[in-house]
């Protein structure tokens, strides 16, 4: 198995924790890129479209070899691009979502992302965060982060980005799709949801983004990290 040799952290936690607000605030304070590995699924399962997942091997391997994807730019500006165009806001309805939940129980679908993530990562210092990121994808990462919230607290955050976005929500529904998207991510025999061993766990259910921001950061400076990124983002 091939692994990244330059540094990386992994942010790993269920939907609606807050990954990738504080994927781009970290990678923005260490000066490095940012790979939201969620996207690359959503990606996928948007423009593989629904029952992808039920596709033979063959026909699969096809599809998602027809789709490359790159980083351009670090920090907060960091893109990720599907065959060098920038994947934006269409991935992020919860019916999508629920694809990608379903697209990500297919083995080959992970091992196909799976090396895809590797070489970004292997071309450059990353923050990455996804769901199995510090237990599958990069066991050997140096800094591990486990973040945690109860549906109902990340029910009523995704409800107040939605309201934000201008976009009609309800409460109830949305904590019921993020319970069966936990049951989904948890349960799957593929790289289940779980925080690695030597993960530090946050919870975040009573902390604001700049609160968790500051954890993250201070664990990664007390162990020395903040001079390895330096040294390897420019």
């Amino acid at each position: 198995m091939t692994v990244a040799c330059l540094p990386v952290v992994t942010l790993d936690g269920p939907a609606g924790v807050g990954k990738t607000t504080l994927a781009r605030r970290m990678a923005e304070s260490l000066g490095i890129a940012y790979l939201d590995t969620g996207a690359m699924f959503r990606c996928l399962a948007l423009k593989l479209g629904a029952g992808a997942d039920t596709w033979d091997e063959e026909r699969l391997r096809t599809a998602c070899a027809a789709h490359a994807f790159s980083l351009e730019g670090r920090g907060a500006g960091t893109r990720i691009c599907c065959n060098d165009v920038p994947v934006r806001g269409e991935i992020r309805t919860e019916e999508v979502g629920m694809l990608a939940a379903k697209l990500g129980q297919v083995p080959l679908v992970r091992e196909i992302l799976c090396e895809a993530q590797r070489g970004l990562a292997a071309r450059q210092p990353l923050v990455v965060e996804g769901r199995d990121m510090g237990t599958v994808v990069f066991p050997t990462a140096r800094f591990k982060f486990f973040l945690d919230a109860s549906p109902e607290v990340r029910a009523l955050r995704r409800l107040r980005d939605l309201e934000a976005r201008g976009q009609a929500a309800d409460l109830t529904e949305l904590t019921e799709q993020i319970r069966k998207r936990d049951a989904m991510d948890r349960n799957r025999p593929i790289a289940p949801l779980r925080a690695a061993p030597d993960a530090v766990t946050v919870d975040t259910s009573h902390l604001d983004i700049e609160g968790v921001l500051g954890i993250l950061l201070h664990t990664v400076s007390v162990h020395g990290g903040m001079a390895a990124f330096s040294r390897r983002g420019d």
